[in-house]
């Protein structure tokens, strides 16, 4: 069984080891012992500042320290990064591309019991109207820790998105991280399954299931949301002629809005979307979450399956 690791600890543990290599300041609101930020506060005391719980003053002092020239990590739940902030990311930080990094936590249902005000599904949708905004949504730990270090090479914005729960490592040493490039998890030729963040492992889970019923699935994981790899999309669109994008995020929005758009563009096929439905969260235990939700292998299987039977 592979090991579980929640990406919130990668990112911790990545900032930390990250400091000695790169000169940076990390910036929280009063949640640095769940964002793992405190890993880089124990490290590198005098490069971290609590700001308290006002998200909107946090950036907007990312934004002035991100002036001087030095890159800022700026973190907080996704419901509050994204949301309670977005006026200061938008106008302070987007408008003049400014290198401040927010490292948003909690993401999406999997925050179980601290229910609908903090379970954040509309955080990729707000990220994606910001021009000049890159998003990236590991699907595991080493992914989460490449995505930071690649974070710290781009010149402007970065939306980093992270979860609480623990979720497995899928990705060995030999893993690189490659900015706006899709990757092929598994090949197929029947449907495409288009996968970010947690729902990557499932979606691979999916073509096993997928192969016992004699179809063939081909998996790709989308760590970077924004700029989306089109061209893999494409070209899978037209390999295949169907295709089922897997988020953990409100459908619209999200991934598999952005899946569409490009597939419209450029060659239509059905394309159907597992994620929340337009509905907020609930509080309670998270499988149970993630079942009422349809964020499951089985749920994968059967848009696959209906993807295939729209062709």
């Amino acid at each position: 069984m592979a090991e579980k690791i929640a990406t919130r600890e990668a990112y911790g543990n990545a900032l930390a080891e990250l400091g000695d290599k790169y000169d940076f300041v990390v910036l929280d609101a009063d949640l640095a012992a769940a964002t793992k930020t405190g890993v880089f506060k124990k490290k590198f005391p005098e490069r971290f500042f609590d700001c308290g719980i006002a998200e909107g003053n946090m950036i907007s002092v990312a934004a002035g320290i991100a002036t001087t020239g030095k890159p800022v990590f700026a973190s907080s739940f996704a419901m509050f990064a994204a949301g309670r902030a977005f006026e200061q990311i938008r106008n302070s930080v987007g408008y003049p591309h400014l290198n401040v990094k927010i490292g948003a936590t909690h993401a999406g249902v999997t925050v179980g019991e601290d229910g609908a005000t903090h379970q954040c599904l509309e955080d990729i949708a707000l990220m994606r109207t910001i021009p000049g905004m890159t998003i990236i949504n590991p699907a595991d730990a080493v992914e989460a820790r490449a995505a930071v270090e690649a974070a710290l090479n781009i010149n402007g914005p970065v939306y980093l998105r992270f979860g609480r729960m623990a979720v497995p490592v899928i990705n060995d040493a030999s893993y690189k991280f490659e900015l706006g490039k899709g990757i092929n998890m598994a090949d197929g030729k029947d449907v495409t399954i288009v996968a970010t963040g947690i729902m990557v492992d499932m979606a691979i889970e999916a073509s096993k299931l997928l192969a016992n019923e004699g179809i063939s699935a081909r998996v790709i994981n989308i760590h970077t949301i924004k700029p989306l790899d089109k061209e893999i999309i494409v070209d899978a669109a037209k390999a295949t002629g169907a295709i089922v994008t897997a988020e953990e995020h409100n459908i619209i929005g999200g991934l598999g809005s952005a899946v569409a758009e490009a597939v419209c563009e450029a060659c239509p096929v059905p394309v159907l979307r597992v994620g929340v439905e337009d509905k907020y969260g609930h509080s309670g235990k998270v499988p149970p979450l993630l079942k009422m939700y349809g964020l499951t292998v089985e749920n994968i299987v059967e848009k696959a399956k209906a993807a295939i039977a729209l062709k």
